[in-house]
């Protein structure tokens, strides 16, 4: 996918999986700045799971450039980078540390003067984390979150009920055992729930489909 497409998708408010996103990173000039910037943005960590990148996780969902004044005092415009966030759901804790470190990384390198917007629309989803993300889900210990039909609708229950009761096999991240069972709903953060092996006997997290 071209990056003239990229920005189409995006401003039409379609739905890019990891895959998609990173193959249209992939087709980008690799010694430009926009280039540049999605690979220092590959090593700004989530806070709340720093397995993972913000890339990794999908939040990060265009960089560009705009030219604009960059001060009131300018007498022309330059280009200032602008990063377009999805926050995993609003409200999160972590969306105002997310968008200072990418700004720090981003400066740090040499490519500011650059800004965040966050683009709530279309939400995200655990299906945009790169599948590089989920492997270094596992080997952190944790669960990856499996595909979610997006048709479906079916709601994030806390309690349990009717079919919810059996609901399928989470593998265990450590010795990929299906003889798992939930503890909890939750785990450190609410986007996890909490597991423990029978098998190894160890705990650990699933991050939810959503």
């Amino acid at each position: 996918m071209s990056l003239v497409a990229l920005a189409g998708a995006a401003r039409a408010g379609i739905e890019l999986s990891g895959i998609a996103l990173d193959a249209a990173v992939a087709a980008l000039p690799p010694h430009g700045r926009v280039a540049r910037a999605w690979a220092v943005l590959g090593t700004v960590l989530d806070p709340e799971v720093p397995a993972l990148s913000v890339r990794d996780l999908g939040i990060v969902r265009e960089v560009r450039e705009v030219r604009e004044l960059v001060t009131p005092s300018d007498d022309a415009p330059g280009s200032q980078l602008e990063i377009v966030l999805t926050p995993t759901y609003s409200g999160c804790p972590a969306t105002e540390v997310i968008e200072q470190d990418c700004l720090l990384a981003i400066n740090t390198a040499g490519l500011g003067p650059a800004r965040v917007t966050l683009r709530r629309a279309p939400a995200w989803t655990t299906d945009w984390i790169s599948e590089s993300g989920k492997a270094k889900l596992s080997a952190y210990g944790i669960a990856p979150p499996g595909p979610v039909d997006l048709s479906a609708g079916v709601p994030m229950r806390i309690v349990r009920r009717g079919a919810d009761r059996n609901p399928p096999a989470i593998a265990c991240p450590r010795c990929a055992s299906l003889q798992t069972e939930r503890l909890s709903a939750f785990g450190a953060t609410a986007c996890k729930s909490l597991y423990r092996c029978l098998t190894c006997r160890e705990p650990f997290e699933h991050f939810k489909p959503i």
